[in-house]
């Protein structure tokens, strides 16, 4: 008896332990989830806060950078706002063939692989490359060229090429173009990209469309434009997956053969996508830039392919393609883009029949990549000041634009009273949002 009570004795007691366990744990609980609330509301009201002054930042170096339209531009260069673009839209030109803009990602080649481990890749992963492929729009390519140049009197015709889906074509590419119709209002750009030939496309450019501004994506017909020339042996080999590809993106170089090509085809005046252009075009002739000189002997170093201006069927075009097909290699940066046009130029220069200019670093890279970061700051005292104002000043006498070396600045934000600044709130069409410009997706090795 005396067992079986002591026994029930100590059961109850744990039993009992057990209950002001629970109770401890369920206290201790509660006051866990007390603190954690609070803890919240504390984070919240502090971003709160924190957006708020983000948000009032941003809307005073708008307000800063506005609008300024010159008096000559009428209705259509009038200022409006653009919120962030709903791409969802009818089609501009119904086809089946559009392309899926999820799927238009170009293929990287796998690094730290063999010359012909490369080349199988690329045979495995040709019917990924959208880009080689044919449709409705590429076999209309050449006729929709034409129309689009020749519709309407263009006072000068401009190229731009886009490989990469359209949702990154962000504010900085758009920034460009509204800098190009602030100086060439009656000018015509075409946009050489299979992904913005598309109902998205269509919406990102429709702010420039409805001013009456002449801006139109299409697909390109590589086949067409490299017939007949000698990029088409590369482009052979490349899409039928004989040649390495290299390790640098194939979308980077075929940019560069690219603009070549169309300009050899039709003439006119390529830009990369982040340029900004502050001065017409229209008195340049088979011009190229140069990227830097020689302090001493004040000759070129390096040229840059960046922006490219030269008549239809021009000699050094043609030799220029003829250089990436010969000594392609895709595993050199800028080896077939600034690099090649410089080795080209060096070799020509000297012989006749090769009419065209080199214009000084001023005229197009008037800072390189490393100093253009100081375009981008606010003055900070009075010598920065006077600094920015000498500098606007020579821009606007010895300049045609800038190039922003996206490679470099992409995650830079153009600041208030910057140089970039007060050369875009004077050279834009529509001139809200531009200090806005975030990383986007850029091909040019430039």
């Amino acid at each position: 008896m005396v067992k079986k009570f002591t026994r029930k004795m100590f059961d109850y007691q744990m039993f009992i332990l057990s209950r002001a366990k629970s109770r401890f744990f369920s206290i201790i609980t509660l006051a866990v989830l007390i603190f954690i609330i609070y803890t919240v509301c504390i984070v919240s009201e502090m971003s709160h806060k924190s957006v708020h002054a983000f948000y009032t930042d941003h809307k005073k170096i708008e307000g800063e950078l506005g609008t300024h339209e010159g008096a000559d531009q009428g209705a259509i260069l009038k200022s409006s706002t653009i919120n962030p673009i709903k791409l969802r839209s009818i089609q501009e030109e119904g086809d089946d063939d559009r392309v899926d803009d999820d799927k238009d990602h170009f293929p990287v080649p796998p690094f730290n692989v063999s010359e012909q481990e490369r080349i199988e890749w690329l045979r495995k992963n040709i019917p990924k490359f959208e880009i080689f492929k044919s449709n409705n729009f590429t076999r209309r390519f050449h006729g929709r060229v034409l129309e689009f140049f020749n519709r309407d009197s263009c006072e000068a015709q401009f190229f731009m090429t886009w490989i990469a889906p359209a949702k990154w074509f962000g504010e900085r590419e758009f920034l460009a173009m509204k800098s190009l119709f602030k100086v060439h209002p009656r000018g015509c750009l075409m946009i050489l990209s299979r992904s913005m030939d598309s109902a998205q496309g269509h919406m990102i450019l429709k702010p420039l469309l409805d001013r009456g501004l002449k801006v139109k994506a299409v697909t390109p017909d590589l086949a067409f434009l490299f017939k007949g020339t000698p990029a088409k042996t590369w482009f052979d080999g490349i899409r039928s997956g004989k040649k390495d590809p290299g390790e640098i993106s194939l979308a980077q170089n075929l940019s560069n053969l690219l603009r070549l090509a169309v300009l050899f085809k039709y003439g006119g005046v390529y830009l990369d996508t982040d340029f900004i252009v502050i001065k017409p075009f229209t008195g340049l002739k088979n011009s190229i830039g140069a990227q830097s000189i020689d302090v001493e002997s004040r000759k070129w170093t390096r040229l840059n392919n960046a922006i490219l201006v030269f008549d239809m069927n021009h000699p050094l075009l043609l030799k220029f393609m003829e250089e990436f097909a010969y000594t392609f290699d895709g595993n050199k940066w800028g080896h077939n883009g600034p690099y090649l046009v410089s080795r080209v130029v060096e070799r020509v220069r000297m012989r006749p029949g090769y009419n065209f200019s080199v214009l000084p670093p001023m005229a197009f890279y008037p800072a390189d990549w490393i100093r253009i970061r100081r375009f981008f700051q606010k003055p900070k005292n009075q010598n920065d000041l006077r600094w920015v104002k000498a500098k606007l000043l020579q821009l606007s006498e010895e300049t045609y634009g800038v190039h922003l070396w996206n490679k470099q600045t992409s995650r830079l934000t153009i600041e208030q009273g910057s140089v970039l600044g007060r050369l875009i709130s004077d050279h834009c069409v529509i001139c809200n949002k531009i200090t806005n410009i975030r990383k986007s997706y850029h091909i040019s090795e430039s």
